[in-house]
């Protein structure tokens, strides 16, 4: 990968040191795979630890005495009831409920921490700016390096370097320092499995990434299998699965939204799209398509943009994400598709090459998530 329109992260130079196929991804030369390959790389978490450079995504500092109440204004998520070094799952929309972006931020008391998407990083920076800029401060922090590391021994590797990690549940962050460097790290990722997100310095991500290799546990992931451990754990991504056509409801993301900013909480509404989503919610305004977890009935792989059609011919959606699961060890989706045809077991075709392929609505994950909850 030589391209130099393209960004590089903090780790460019340790990925090509290990090997690894560097491909574009949202603007930078990203790792998609290792010489072990994906498959190996994906059971590896599964069972010990990977270490993936997500760099790549977006940081920012949100601070002032009003910047729980601003930042809530965007999305129909409770930021204000948010306890101190604890985490949440939200969503930017715009005026018709559509996704902007997915997100992850934490209260760390003094400021909220958020990660963006990277591909959406510069667009989501603008929006808040834009719509908040005068209620809070707002510092990007794009030069900070992010690592996660996933995997049911990710806590015992990490624990080494950053003891007092092993006390944070799901969804929990703490503040930690290491050979100087101030870091935040929560207890969170986008595999399905245990494991962590680390936020340090550019400057200290190469010691620290080599000091997580040395560990026995750990190895490194590249994009390819982060993407197959986040199809398994059912988790959307921005740009395929969610985008600024789909509302949270339709994306079958209702649990995201707490019920103090639904119909009838005491802070409903309030956020851009609401007489949308929250129509949607109770029932006033009909769905036309939902997402849903797909299973292939025959060992064919089953791809993004592939045509859903019913038992007798007639187009009811589409697939936004499909892949051959390694652990799941069968072909396994997701989509959209009318309403009528959304109930778990419903029977279906997707159009592979002009053949069809039969397909099962199914409960998602398909790998069942190992989240550490206490």
């Amino acid at each position: 990968m030589t391209d130099p329109t393209l960004l590089q992260t903090p780790l460019h130079a340790l990925h090509l040191e290990l090997g690894a196929r560097m491909v574009p991804f949202a603007g930078y030369a990203m790792p998609v795979q290792y010489p072990e390959g994906l498959m190996a790389e994906h059971h590896h978490t599964r069972r010990a630890a990977g270490l993936f450079d997500v760099s790549h995504m977006g940081q920012l500092l949100l601070s002032g005495p009003d910047a729980a109440a601003a930042f809530e204004s965007l999305m129909p998520v409770d930021v204000i009831g948010l306890g101190v070094n604890k985490q949440r799952y939200g969503l930017l929309l715009n005026d018709s409920g559509g996704i902007i972006d997915d997100l992850m931020f934490v209260n760390r008391g003094t400021d909220l921490f958020v990660i963006v998407n990277g591909a959406c990083k510069h667009g989501d920076l603008a929006h808040i700016r834009a719509c908040i800029g005068s209620l809070c401060h707002i510092d990007a922090q794009f030069d900070r390096a992010l690592l996660a590391l996933q995997g049911p021994a990710a806590v015992t590797a990490l624990q080494r370097l950053l003891p007092g990690v092993e006390k944070l549940v799901f969804m929990t962050g703490m503040a930690a320092t290491w050979n100087g460097a101030d870091l935040y790290v929560t207890r969170s990722g986008y595999t399905g499995e245990d494991g962590f997100e680390i936020s340090l310095p550019a400057a200290s991500a190469d010691a620290f990434s080599r000091a997580l290799l040395a560990q026995p546990e750990v190895k490194p992931v590249g994009l390819g299998a982060r993407n197959s451990l986040r199809l398994e754990a059912g988790l959307c991504l921005h740009g395929n699965d969610i985008d600024t056509t789909t509302t949270p409801v339709e994306a079958a993301l209702n649990w995201a939204m707490q019920k103090i900013r639904r119909t009838g909480g005491e802070r409903a509404g309030g956020f851009p799209g609401a007489d949308v989503v929250l129509a949607q919610l109770d029932g006033s305004r009909a769905l036309t398509r939902k997402r849903v977890g797909l299973i292939a009935l025959e060992r064919v792989p089953v791809r993004e943009h592939v045509e859903l059609q019913s038992l007798d011919g007639q187009k009811i959606g589409e697939v936004t994400s499909g892949l051959l699961g390694p652990s799941a060890d069968k072909p396994v989706a997701m989509g959209y598709v009318s309403p009528e045809h959304a109930e778990i077991g419903t029977r279906l075709h997707a159009i592979v090459r002009g053949k069809a392929v039969p397909m099962e609505v199914a409960p998602m994950p398909f790998v069942a998530n190992r989240y550490h909850r206490g």
